[in-house]
């Protein structure tokens, strides 16, 4: 008989709580998160057609915010694009600026990585189930803000952003939600095995 303790057992912990608490942890995670984020947004692949790369910057995102949870998701994601927009330039592909088409998507993160760690906290993020569907939620909030933005930046036709913003992308998003599906499930499981 196992004596490990129940993920239930910490009801409105995500991962990062399991860290002793202190401002100067909330604060080095926020920036982590900020700089993960950065760093997962140089993994870019360009789409053809497409002024919207394939980046490792949606799934840091998300991850961030299930991890954190939606207070620190938000400020690290606020981060990200506060500085991104002051010039550093660790945007997609090395862009800084509000004025790229994708943009929007960078917005779309914010809400998402808050949305995402909120229901992390409802304990979405304890079983590979609830995290897909986690993770696939988060990814629908990134695109309904990306790809509007996405139109009126670049004068396209709603149907043109969708072909360009949405499209090519839902392979590789059904690819990071299953990646998701096994990283803080697990990361719980050995938890509870100490």
């Amino acid at each position: 008989m196992s004596t490990a303790v129940a993920t239930s057992s910490r009801p409105g912990e995500v991962i990062a709580d399991l860290l002793p608490a202190s401002r100067v942890r909330d604060v080095a995670l926020v920036l982590g998160g900020a700089a993960l984020t950065g760093i997962a947004a140089q993994i870019s692949l360009p789409v053809p057609g497409s002024p919207v790369p394939v980046t490792g910057q949606t799934f840091a995102a998300l991850l961030v915010g299930t991890a954190l949870g939606a207070g620190r998701g938000f400020l690290s994601l606020a981060v990200y694009a506060l500085v991104g927009m002051a010039g550093v330039p660790w945007f997609a592909e090395g862009s800084s600026g509000a004025s790229a088409p994708s943009f929007g998507y960078i917005l779309g993160m914010l809400l998402a990585s808050t949305v995402v760690g909120a229901l992390a906290r409802r304990g979405a993020d304890r079983s590979a189930l609830r995290m897909a569907g986690t993770m696939l939620l988060g990814e629908a909030i990134i695109y309904a803000v990306g790809v509007p933005y996405l139109g009126v930046v670049t004068g396209m036709s709603a149907s043109a952003a969708l072909a360009a913003g949405l499209t090519p992308f839902l392979i590789g998003d059904a690819l990071k939600a299953a990646l998701a599906m096994g990283v803080l499930p697990t990361a719980w499981k050995l938890v509870d095995k100490k």
